[in-house]
């Protein structure tokens, strides 16, 4: 059931008891800042999931930006409650993601999900595109009415993340689950190429790399296995 917040102390009191560490003190200060209309706003609409992730969120920032330290280039950036822009992304698009989840549309939790990691795609933004990739995982597992294809999505996004990262390993595995879900489809992007055409694509260049690290270790018979399915998959986009 949906709750109404409708004055001051009932969002303090709220912000207290259900944020995690958070104090009376701090709870008032949600309300004085830039961020306090939407926080506000959020409460009184009943939207408490959405509220509690974006706190979440501007909790983490802060923790990586301490973690990061001066000199570092996150500590020269205004936080995330300083930049209206960002606030407004993520009070439109999550808003509507809990306002969907409520009624079990999964597949448009997962588009406003998917619309915010493409709203921080910039290099300093990679963390919160990161987070909203994997929210979009998590909640394409939901979705049984499309044949797989946010699932295909959705690995082929993760698989991009531990590539990033340089685990090569998950991102093969991502990357080998998006192409078993795509084997016969005709999803395309939306530059016109299928979806099993990227995924072929991925595991080839990923295969590659997995045996160039193996040819360092001397693994030899598994660079020979590895080069030959990197071959297959070359071959087969």
């Amino acid at each position: 059931r949906v709750h109404l917040i409708k004055d001051k102390d009932g969002i303090d009191d709220y912000l207290a008891k259900n944020i995690k560490g958070l104090s009376k003190q701090e709870a008032a200060a949600c309300r004085n800042s830039y961020k306090k209309n939407i926080c506000i706003d959020m409460l009184r609409q009943g939207y408490h999931k959405s509220f509690s992730e974006l706190f979440a969120l501007i909790q983490k920032w802060n923790a990586l930006r301490e973690a990061a330290g001066p000199g570092s280039a996150i500590w020269q950036q205004p936080s995330l409650e300083e930049q209206p822009d960002k606030l407004d992304q993520l009070y439109h698009f999550l808003t509507r993601a809990e306002a969907a989840q409520r009624a079990g549309n999964y597949e448009e939790v997962y588009n406003n999900q998917l619309n915010l990691a493409y709203c921080f795609n910039d290099s300093e933004d990679k963390w919160l595109r990161n987070y909203f990739y994997e929210q979009c995982f998590n909640t394409a597992q939901l979705i049984k009415i499309d044949g797989g294809k946010k699932e295909a999505q959705a690995h082929a996004n993760m698989g991009l993340i531990s590539e990033e990262q340089g685990d090569i390993m998950k991102a093969a595995e991502h990357y080998e689950a998006f192409y078993e879900l795509t084997l016969g489809s005709t999803w395309k992007d939306e530059t016109g190429r299928t979806y099993n055409s990227l995924a072929c694509e991925h595991l080839w260049k990923t295969y590659t790399v997995l045996a160039d690290k193996m040819l360092e270790d001397k693994q030899h018979q598994q660079v020979i296995k590895t080069l030959k399915k990197a071959f297959k998959m070359a071959k087969e986009g």
